[in-house]
Order: C-alpha cells, then sequence, then structure tokens
C-alpha cells in the first residue's frame, strides 16, 4: 500500500467524485444510466441511511480513488451496520486500497460498539479480514444469494442472542 494514500471520512463535497468513482469502479451496464452501485448510493443519500461515521474515501494526490458506504440495517430489531458499496477506481486497483477502507469501517465500528458489519461480496476476499458466512452466526440472509458470499463480522458488542433475521437499509429493496 501507498504511504501516500489518505483514508478519511466522507464530506458532503465527495458526492460527485464519489458517484463517478463508483461507475468507473463497476461499470454503467448497457441501458443504463448509471451503475447499481452509483444508484444504490444515491438512494442510500436520499433516505438518509449512510452512517457518517463509516463511510470513508481514500485520497492520493488530492484524488478520490476509494470510496466505502456504510448504512444502518438491522439484525432482528437491532441495530447494524450494512457495507456496501465499496469501490476502488480501476486505475487504482490491486493496491490495497480496498482493505484500508474495510480496515477503516472495522476498526471505527468496533469502536463506536456496533455489533456486527454485514455484506455482500467475495468470500477470499473478505475472509480476509475475518468475515465468515453470516448463517454460521445465525444471521438470517435477506436474499437468495450464496450462503459463502452473505458474510458478517462480529465486532466485540455482539452477543449471540443478537443473531436473527438480516434487513439492509431500504434503498437495497428498491434496486432494478
Amino acid at each position: 500500500m501507498r504511504d501516500d494514500l489518505i483514508i478519511r471520512r466522507e464530506s458532503a463535497a465527495d458526492s460527485a467524485a464519489t458517484e463517478m468513482l463508483h461507475d468507473a469502479a463497476f461499470g454503467v451496464p448497457q441501458g443504463r444510466r448509471e451503475s447499481v452501485e452509483r444508484e444504490l448510493l444515491r438512494g442510500l443519500r436520499a433516505d438518509g441511511s449512510i452512517i457518517d461515521e463509516l463511510t470513508f474515501v481514500a485520497e492520493l494526490e488530492n484524488e478520490i480513488v476509494g470510496h466505502v458506504v456504510c448504512s444502518r440495517a438491522s439484525i432482528d430489531d437491532a441495530s447494524s451496520v450494512g457495507l456496501g458499496p465499496i469501490g476502488v477506481r480501476p486505475d487504482h486497483q490491486q493496491q490495497g486500497i480496498g482493505a484500508a477502507l474495510v480496515m477503516a469501517v472495522v476498526a471505527s465500528a468496533d469502536r463506536i460498539a456496533e455489533p456486527a458489519i454485514v455484506l455482500l461480496g467475495d468470500p477470499e476476499y473478505y475472509g480476509f479480514f475475518g468475515f465468515v458466512p453470516a448463517s454460521g452466526l445465525g444471521i438470517g440472509s435477506p436474499g437468495a444469494w450464496e450462503d459463502t458470499h452473505f458474510q458478517a463480522l462480529t465486532l466485540r458488542a455482539w452477543r449471540p442472542e443478537m443473531a436473527g433475521a438480516f434487513r439492509y437499509a431500504a434503498a437495497f429493496d428498491r434496486l432494478a
């Protein structure tokens, strides 16, 4: 990882840059004007679902090259964190920027006593950070995804009795 990488909390001034970053990182499907991730990001912002303390940008030479969003989710009636989208500009991928963003989220979520972080992603990549299949923790998936891809990381505030059905922020349900 580069030693000049800056990880900082997202500010309102970062909106346009982070939206374009997700389009670049994930691509815009044919017939759409924006990536699904950008649509999700805008929905989370509009709903007020983003957890500011857990949403970060990565900067190199005053340019945003990475972004991670965390939103308020729930496990049964308890508060939880949904991680995603997370993206890194294509010309800066495979340099540890995504990992630095995930580590910032994990450390910050633990510090503010969040019980768990849940995501849908590559088990090999996120396993490095300690994420495991959520079902093994008793956390039920809100979708028909492969068990290995729906993952959770429990933090110090987690208690096994917190297990239950997971629910992402409403913006996830509106994706086309």
